[in-house]
């Protein structure tokens, strides 16, 4: 990409696009293409043609989604899938009748099989059954998946899919019943510190292991895959398998675990309750990222670091929350 280059973010206000967005900026690329969701709603097909036809962006980042936590995956399957698929069709769609050099699309490690061998390997996609819970929005992403490699052979485009494993970090979702695991936990704690109470609630039993990969950590990575030369890019298109590369850490640790380093972090001396009636998801998820630290990329953001960061962007977004709850 060139600094000049048009570079479309879609879903630049969440926390995998707000990332993106930095990263590009401190890169000093200065041709941003950027639209709220007032301004462009992405489930609109001929609002989205339209708007890929005016503005002829150059690249794209695929980041917007409609994103949640297990209960919300599961109390709202209908909607997850069906504005999923919306949304990534429109803009895939779009981009290749607009003339799109190369687009990446983020899904999820969910779309791996939910008893998967450990470390996950990208060829272990549709090995086996799904998660449950989050079944509809794991479907949703592999069509994504299958969409990019289908225009890829057939139109002789050049999209790229990427599976980030856990994130989390500033503009993350903090809602207590529709987050995901590391957002909701910072939240109780922090707030109970707040409050001066000493015991956490935990959903599930706590040994299911998770990996976590700082947003900007997966913004640097995402920058570092379009920038890469014809011919690095293109060696990742293969024709005979899905364009598709695992993000993450390379390290994992349990619920407890996580639960016992956030309330380190917050400075909380408390107990933790764990409520077993809570489902527990897939047992472990943690990627296989050979693929993407050969290409000359890693992480730099430590969990403890990074949860920090994100404890000093919740309190200092939502203090008017903090208050009211002491």
């Amino acid at each position: 990409m060139e600094k000049s280059s048009r570079i479309y973010v879609a879903g630049h206000r969440g926390l995998v696009g707000s990332a993106i967005l930095r990263a590009l900026e401190r890169a000093g690329y200065e041709n941003l293409v950027l639209r709220t969701h007032a301004e462009l709603e992405l489930v609109d097909r001929a609002a989205v043609r339209e708007f890929c036809e005016r503005e002829k962006p150059e690249y794209v980042f695929l980041a917007a989604a409609r994103v949640g936590g297990i209960l919300a995956n599961d109390k709202y399957p209908a909607d997850f899938i069906r504005e999923n698929l919306e949304i990534q069709t429109n803009i895939i769609d779009a981009s290749y009748r607009s003339g799109v050099k190369r687009l990446l699309f983020l899904g999820s490690s969910c779309i791996y099989p939910k008893l998967a061998p450990q470390p996950i390997k990208e060829e272990y996609l549709l090995t086996g059954p799904l998660e449950s819970t989050n079944r509809a929005y794991a479907l949703a992403k592999i069509a994504g998946i299958e969409m990019c490699w289908s225009y890829n052979k057939q139109y002789g485009t050049k999209y790229l899919a990427v599976m980030p494993t856990n994130l989390y970090g500033p503009y993350d979702n903090f809602d207590l019943n529709g987050s995901h695991v590391l957002p909701a936990l910072l939240r109780k704690t922090i707030e109970a510190k707040a409050a001066g109470e000493k015991k956490i609630i935990v959903w599930g039993t706590g040994r299911p292991r998770r990996e976590f990969l700082y947003s900007d950590d997966l913004a640097d990575a995402c920058l570092h895959l379009l920038e890469l030369p014809e011919e690095k890019y293109d060696g990742l298109l293969r024709v005979d398998e899905p364009p598709l590369l695992n993000i993450g850490s390379g390290v994992d640790l349990t619920i407890r675990e996580l639960a016992q380093l956030i309330a380190r972090v917050v400075e909380l001396d408390c107990e933790l309750v764990f409520d077993a009636s809570m489902q527990d998801g897939t047992p472990q998820k943690l990627l296989d990222v050979s693929r993407m630290c050969a290409l000359g990329w890693k992480p730099q953001v430590s969990l403890e670091e990074g949860i920090r960061r994100t404890k000093s962007f919740f309190q200092s977004q939502f203090r008017s929350v903090l208050r009211e709850s002491v």
